[in-house]
């Protein structure tokens, strides 16, 4: 497919004014196809040509003022317009499109629990192409007039408003302005929970056969978003741009949620089937204000070109975190960010690939590599930025500035000079300055504290190694004089470097000492050796959890860094984590442990040790809390327990009995991880399997069982799984990333040996096939990150340098080989210690 360059997109935008799209879609044509009517009211400004895009299964006809055009001129994506006058024009085109089992495009889907039948739209970036024909650029806006064909015992839901016309016609009230990739259609026959919120229609959705798990959570769901929306409203000074606020939980979603303006749309895997911790119902909470906050940055004022993303991401990442923390009883967001999300941030920023938050626009060709920049970068990287930003620039002034380019450019298009703009308007400070070292750079900044007693006092210097101005707080930390063990913070005080690097510590030499103590920063930090070793011997005596994050992440950057030997971090979690009080911190750490130090930076011969201690670790957590005190703390340590068990006989007991001793009775997904851990360690069969779906056939059940048969040590269910992901292209996204997540263990290397040469070359051939999303999941999931050996190396870097990877599978294999090449080096440097 031809992909649009940033050169091409700005000469249309100057030939070219778009002012509304008619769009019809027929759902009831069957299972393959469905039809798309699309009539867009143009204006050129000038005599001259251009093209829109469309991809169809078959394009029937179209017409421009009135005349036919020759469907065969479509050149793949691209249908050209030629010798335009300047005025109106009404082009209409009538085709019929593919459904996409990929989470691109119409997605379709069918309940393998009811037999029910779910479609809806994924139109970011440019698949929007796949649906109806457009000029297809984030700047062209224009108003939408939607109109749905359904089956009978369907509800159709738009970007706006919807009205049963009968007969199956379902019409969406009038957008406002709207770029493409932002209209949003799901229809099936969902189950809906509808209310009213200062006078605007809420509505959540699912599923059908989910309906008793949405029920169950439709109160904490609709708090969540009552709360952030009032939030909002004491932030931003422009009132909610849309009609409704519908937010639908959708199968097969690829990404979190989508930001579509009135109907934001989520994977359900958020509707709970099974139990979870309370963090994983703040992470949900989390997408939540995320997604609302999109409604204001990216959907009300929307980035011109797509070198601008993190506009629209970091600012509803840095929102999410901090309105949840404002508005609702998760007051600890900033804790799981610390701990688990900024780390996705500082990995990527790490890697040849890194980029800056806001890249070149000459970075940013075309939709291709616009497309890579969706990552810890963005995300992560940029909300720190952000909260970076407010902790210097203070957050009246912050607010001042956002709601200043919110007034200016409210329906339209802003670029990173129109935000820094906004900013300067409310303050003296250089905040043109601030953002050439923090969004024009790439990198991770180190700061460094070093401890030098002296008579009466102790100096104390921190330093820092890279380029960035920072805001940070230090925490100075004492010992408690009654037990010796505990550590209390003498002072907090608020340290700007490089400017202020050098400071008198008054009475005796403390502790620990913890740059960057409330997180307000992104860089890595090291310790003084005396502060070090405090933490590793007294990490979960430490009062707050957010400076224990930044501890936990300090020591996880210094494994990684080969500073400190992965066994050494695992002791610290055995010691630290029985008496860790914030869940967060335990999953973060846990997460860290099991599949980064134990599957990858621990050679083949110290990994059973260090699955031991961690079986060893968790045995102790489920022993704490047999007295109910903490499910989430409980249900944590079960899970991680299943997955690093080296022996069938606990886990088999669990499965048969049907429940934990002492609880939790195992739910599906507790079922499906165990079935899991035991076809890795060949203790079941496929007819345990086919009993086990044949208990829960629902969508996850599938996924449970495409995973467990991928993950038995036999040659035959490992040729069948390979063929079933890159030979017969009939997996889904959701199967295809379950089977390949199978696919790979650590336990059946020789059985899997052959495999590794053979991925290159079939993942390249599968995504030039199947496209960006399964090109990802190739990438992603299904890369043999196990196989941590120069030959891997090898192999890898020969097919990016001569295998021609399509840009999304080419970005996936560089940074998995940057990430086994670390791999291989701790693992080097643990040998050689």
């Amino acid at each position: 497919m031809s992909v649009l360059t940033r050169d091409e997109a700005q000469t249309r935008a100057q030939l070219i004014d778009v002012q509304r799209y008619t769009i019809d879609l027929d759902l009831t044509r069957g299972a393959d196809t469905f039809d798309s009517t699309t009539v867009i009211g143009f204006t050129t400004r000038t005599a001259g040509d251009t093209f829109v895009e469309v991809r169809p299964a078959a394009l029937r006809s179209v017409t421009l003022d009135g005349h036919p055009l020759d469907p065969a001129a479509l050149d793949d994506n691209r249908l050209p317009l030629t010798g335009l006058t300047p005025g109106p024009h009404e082009l209409r085109v009538e085709a019929a499109m593919a459904y996409s089992h990929t989470g691109e495009g119409m997605h379709r889907f069918t309940d393998p629990t009811d037999g029910e039948t779910y479609t809806y739209t994924q139109l970011f970036m440019e698949d929007v192409q796949r649906v109806f024909a457009a000029f297809d650029q984030p700047d062209l806006k224009a108003v939408f007039d939607l109109t749905v064909t359904a089956p009978d015992g369907w509800t159709v839901l738009a970007n706006g408003v919807t009205e049963d016309l009968g007969d199956g016609t379902w019409r969406a009230a009038t957008t406002p302005l709207l770029s493409t990739y932002l209209v949003a259609v799901a229809a099936g026959p969902w189950h809906s929970v509808r209310t009213e919120h200062r006078g605007l229609p809420f509505g959540i959705h699912c599923r059908r056969s989910l309906a008793p798990y949405l029920d169950a959570d439709a109160e904490e769901i609709l708090d969540i978003t009552r709360a952030c929306y009032d939030r909002y409203h004491e932030k931003f000074e422009e009132p909610y741009p849309f009609d409704s606020y519908d937010q639908a939980f959708v199968p097969e979603f690829n990404a979190g949620a989508m930001e579509n303006p009135g109907l934001v749309t989520f994977r359900d895997e958020f509707i709970h089937r099974s139990a979870v911790t309370d963090t994983e119902r703040q992470t949900r909470a989390m997408v939540i204000a995320h997604e609302m906050a999109h409604m204001w940055f990216g959907d009300l004022v929307t980035l011109r070109w797509w070198d601008d993303i993190w506009l629209n991401e970091s600012f509803a990442e840095y929102m999410g975190y901090q309105t949840l923390t404002e508005a609702t009883r998760f007051t600890g967001t900033w804790v799981d960010f610390g701990v688990a999300r900024k780390a996705w941030g500082y990995d990527a920023d790490q890697r040849p690939s890194t980029h800056p938050v806001a890249p070149d626009a000459d970075a940013v060709p075309d939709t291709a590599s616009a497309l890579l920049n969706f990552d810890g970068i963005s995300y992560a990287k940029g909300a720190s930025a952000l909260r970076q930003l407010v902790a210097w620039l203070g957050e009246k002034d912050f607010l001042a500035g956002i709601n200043t380019h919110f007034r200016r450019h409210k329906f339209a298009n802003a670029t990173l000079a129109d935000f820094i703009a906004s900013l300067a308007h409310h303050t003296d400070r250089d905040v043109h300055a601030w953002a050439d070292t923090w969004l024009r750079t790439t990198g991770v900044d180190t700061l460094t504290a070093t401890v030098t007693e002296h008579p009466g006092q102790t100096a104390l210097t921190l330093t820092r190694d890279g380029s960035r101005p920072h805001r940070i707080t230090v925490g100075i930390y004492d010992r408690d004089l009654i037990d010796g063990a505990t550590l209390v913070r003498r002072e907090l005080s608020e340290v700007d470097l490089p400017a202020d690097g050098e400071h008198s510590l008054p009475g005796p030499r403390p502790a620990l000492v913890v740059p960057n103590d409330q997180d307000l920063t992104y860089a890595k930090i090291r310790l003084d050796p005396h502060s070090e070793e405090a933490a590793l011997r007294g990490l979960s005596r430490v009062p707050d959890p957010l400076t224990r994050a930044v501890l936990w992440n300090c020591l996880r950057d210094m494994v990684r860094d080969g500073e400190l030997e992965p066994l050494t971090y695992l002791e610290a979690a055995r010691a630290h984590l029985p008496g860790e009080r914030e869940l967060a911190n335990v999953q973060g750490v846990l997460a860290f442990a099991r599949t980064q130090i134990a599957d990858h930076y621990t050679t083949p011969t110290e990994r059973p040790d260090a699955l031991a201690l961690l079986t060893d670790l968790c045995t102790d957590l489920i022993r704490r809390t047999e007295d109910g005190s903490d499910p989430g703390l409980r249900l944590t340590a079960v899970r991680t327990l299943i997955d690093s068990a080296a022996h069938a006989d606990t886990i088999r007991d669990w499965y048969d009995s049907g429940s934990v001793p002492g609880g939790p009775e195992l739910d599906p997904e507790l079922r499906w991880r165990i079935l899991g851990r035991l076809c890795v360690l060949g203790a079941v069969d496929d007819a345990v399997i086919e009993a086990e779906l044949t208990q829960d056939p629902s969508a996850t059940g599938r996924q449970g069982a495409a995973h467990c048969r991928a993950a038995l040590p036999d040659p035959e269910a490992k040729r069948a799984a390979w063929d079933a992901m890159f030979t017969t292209d009939e997996l889904s996204n959701y199967l295809f990333t379950a089977t390949a997540q199978g696919f790979w263990q650590p336990e059946q290397n020789d059985l899997l040996h052959p495999y590794v040469a053979r991925y290159f070359p079939d993942a390249v051939a599968v995504a030039h096939r199947r496209g960006p999303a399964i090109a990802d999941a190739a990438g992603r999931h299904a890369f043999p990150a196990h196989a941590i050996d120069t030959h891997t190396l090898t192999l890898g870097e020969s097919c990016i340098a001569d295998g021609d990877p399509i840009p999304a599978l080419r970005r996936r294999l560089a940074d998995q080989l940057d990430d086994l090449a670390r791999a291989l080096k701790i693992r080097t440097a643990t040998a050689a210690s």
